[in-house]
């Protein structure tokens, strides 16, 4: 069904402007390789900075010099063609497009600003997390009881959550609560009375529902109970966390404790909440420096200002890296030096998702703590690239620590550093030699850029063009306490353009083959 547009073309109609733009670019731009070597400087024109002194979204990067695939759409009244209709609850009934099918790697937090906004586009969506935060409640789970991490995995469950009436709104409201940050003893005190069912965040919840969730809530407690020689700290603890421990204890899977938490929570079918790597042992993350120095844990990587065991992470005061980051890398649980590195293989349903995906998304989240340790693992990269799909980086609103220093360049990372580091874990440049380096081009990884209008991010379009990037593109932003948030609704519609453009594209007679030159 198509949108309500003046001027519609058919599908044929915009296959052959698209092909005309892409006659006009590949006259325009040589092949170039890419080895995994970094860029050299070279006269190129100062970075663009995007927003600057325009009022409406714009092209940030436009290789051919006319239109770039979205603008001709748009241009010509066919801007939304062949995708889905939506409306406020959804796609809508009845609609003979197929729904995109997503993957996206991200955050914990910084995408559930938009995560609600995405069932607009589409539900067919996998949430690509980490299990390896050491912060907040979380970490004290992980001391006491062993195991992955799964706060950022029970934040993006609770943003998917369903709120269509009084009784899924009151377990969403039990599930997101927190204890008492004010003391020890009340957040005990809180803490028993929800355990023993007489807390009034009960109120709302039917007598199954409740007897579900206090099942868990009583397993979780009784592990703890077993650990004597470990006393267990109630503060700020997220009843959610304590929820996902107690049933991935009593089931012995993270992956069904998700399952257990998704269905108590009323996420939408098709969405589903995946943990990058399949595992019940503990998890570390490292950083190895530019000059050698290995960080050890997400916490000391991100924000080593912050109490390790604070529940509200302030990110937006840190200290610059003394020098940039190489790379991400595990570690096993019995050291904290390099002879310790592990190389998990990818959770298989990972790989099954991105196979058969009809887009793949990086979301906002910080770079090196929250995206990159889903990319290095075994079979993610040669997932990836074997994709012919839209392959869409949403650069952050916001500039943090672990983007503070460059390895390309003096000062902050830029767009293209981005791109790079997306591409060096992907390949897993610098692993150890038992899971072995890939050698694919940037564009293999990355098709387009999503910007956020007055982000803090330089975007180097001379550079991006070098790397194979062919599309970045502006997106309406307003302003926040830190940095720019991007628009939901103008995020979700430049989604919704990949996808659009991605199936017209393919829809096009195959060129015959060019011989090698």
């Amino acid at each position: 069904r198509h949108c309500p547009l003046p001027g519609e073309l058919s599908i044929g109609a915009v296959r052959v402007l698209i092909l005309a733009r892409m006659r006009r670019a590949s006259a325009s731009c040589p092949r170039r390789g890419f080895f995994g070597l970094r860029p050299v400087a070279t006269k190129f024109r100062p970075p663009y900075r995007p927003g600057a002194g325009e009022d409406t979204r714009t092209v940030v990067m436009n290789e051919a010099g006319g239109f770039d695939d979205v603008n001709l759409l748009k241009a010509l009244g066919a801007e939304a063609l062949g995708a889905p209709a939506f409306d406020e609850d959804g796609p809508n009934e009845g609609n003979d497009v197929r729904e995109p099918k997503l993957v996206v790697f991200s955050g914990g937090t910084a995408f559930n600003s938009v995560a609600a906004d995405v069932k607009k586009l589409t539900t067919k969506v996998s949430y690509v997390l980490p299990v390896s935060d050491d912060g907040g409640s979380t970490a004290e789970i992980v001391r006491v009881l062993g195991g992955p991490a799964v706060g950022d995995i029970r934040s993006r469950c609770l943003r998917l959550a369903d709120e269509s009436n009084e009784e899924a709104r009151a377990v969403k409201r039990l599930l997101a609560y927190r204890l008492s940050s004010a003391s020890a003893q009340e957040a005990k005190r809180e803490w028993y009375e929800i355990v023993e069912g007489d807390h009034e965040l009960w109120e709302g919840v039917s007598e199954p529902y409740k007897h579900t969730i206090r099942a868990f809530l009583v397993h979780f407690h009784a592990q703890i109970l077993r650990h004597s020689s470990e006393r267990f700290g109630f503060t700020g603890g997220s009843v959610g966390n304590f929820f996902f421990a107690g049933a991935r204890t009593f089931l012995r899977s993270l992956e069904a404790a998700i399952f257990m938490f998704t269905r108590v929570a009323r996420i939408p079918e098709g969405s589903m909440v995946l943990p990058a790597i399949c595992t019940e042992e503990r998890i570390k993350l490292a950083a190895e420096l530019e000059n050698g120095r290995v960080m050890v844990g997400q916490h000391a990587i991100s924000h080593p200002s912050c109490d390790i065991g604070s529940v509200a992470v302030d990110k937006s005061h840190w200290e610059e890296l003394e020098h940039p980051i190489r790379r991400i890398f595990y570690l096993s649980s019995e050291g904290d030096t390099k002879e310790h590195e592990v190389a998990p293989v990818a959770n298989p349903r990972v790989i099954s998702e991105l196979s058969s995906a009809d887009a793949i998304v990086y979301g906002m989240g910080s770079l090196y703590t929250s995206i990159c340790p889903c990319l290095i693992l075994k079979g993610t990269g040669e997932s990836i690239a074997s994709r012919a799909c839209p392959k869409v980086l949403i650069l952050n609103g916001v500039m943090d620590r672990e983007m503070s220093a460059s390895l390309s360049h003096p000062g902050q990372m830029k767009a293209s550093d981005v791109v790079l580091s997306i591409t060096d874990a992907l390949n897993r440049r610098g692993a150890s030699s038992k899971v072995g380096e890939l050698r694919h081009l940037p564009s293999r990884y990355v098709t387009e850029i999503l910007v956020p209008r007055g982000g803090p991010i330089e975007i180097d379009v001379e550079v991006l063009a070098e790397l194979g990037i062919k599309r970045v593109v502006e997106v309406d932003s307003a302003p926040a306490d830190t940095g720019v948030h991007f628009e939901p609704d103008a995020l979700m519609s430049e989604l919704a353009r990949a996808h659009v453009i991605a199936r017209a594209n393919s829809e096009r007679p195959s060129p015959p083959p060019r011989p090698y030159t």
